[in-house]
C-alpha cells in the first residue's frame, strides 16, 4: 500500500514539517510587528511607515483566546467531506508574537473540551483528499500535559 501524496491546501502560509510545523509569517523592520499571512507591501501598524519585512516562522505554540463552532458548511472554496461534519475552531494568542491566529482544532476535539486559556500547539491534519493526494492544513491540538 503507496502512502497518500501530501500537499498544503494553502501554498506558503506554513511549513509542511510533520514534527515541527510552524506558520509562515513577516515582521516588520521597522517596528518589528508581526503579520500573519505574510505582509509584503505596507505596515498595517498605524504608528507605523515601514514597507521592509522579514519571513520569519511564528510560534508553534499558545494559548486560546477564545473559540466557537462551525456547525454550518462553510461556503466554496471550502471543501468539507460529505456529509459536513461540525468542528471546532480556535483563536489562539501565540506565545512569541501575541498575536491572535484562527484555525481550525484537530478532529476529535469538540468545544465541549476546550477553555480560555488552555496551551494549544500547532499539527498538521488532512483538509481533503484529492484522489491520491491528502490537502494538508494547519490546526490547533490541545498541548500535551499542560495545564492553563
Amino acid at each position: 500500500m503507496t502512502e497518500a501524496k501530501r500537499v498544503p491546501a494553502i501554498e506558503g502560509w506554513y511549513t509542511m514539517d510533520q514534527a515541527q510545523p510552524h506558520l509562515l509569517g513577516s515582521r516588520c523592520t521597522s517596528c518589528g510587528t508581526y503579520f500573519f499571512p505574510k505582509q509584503k507591501q505596507f505596515c498595517r501598524n498605524p504608528a507605523c511607515e515601514g514597507t521592509a519585512f522579514d519571513d520569519v516562522p511564528l510560534s508553534r505554540t499558545g494559548r486560546i483566546w477564545s473559540y466557537t463552532n462551525a456547525s454550518y458548511q462553510p461556503p466554496e472554496p471550502y471543501v468539507s467531506p460529505d456529509p459536513f461534519v461540525p468542528f471546532a475552531i480556535a483563536a489562539v494568542e501565540l506565545e512569541k508574537e501575541r498575536m491572535i491566529v484562527l484555525g481550525q482544532v484537530v478532529s476529535g476535539t469538540g468545544v465541549e473540551k476546550l477553555r480560555v486559556g488552555m496551551p494549544m500547539e500547532l499539527v498538521l491534519e488532512t483538509l481533503h483528499k484529492e484522489g491520491e493526494t491528502d490537502k494538508v492544513i494547519w490546526k490547533w491540538k490541545p498541548l500535551a500535559g499542560a495545564r492553563s
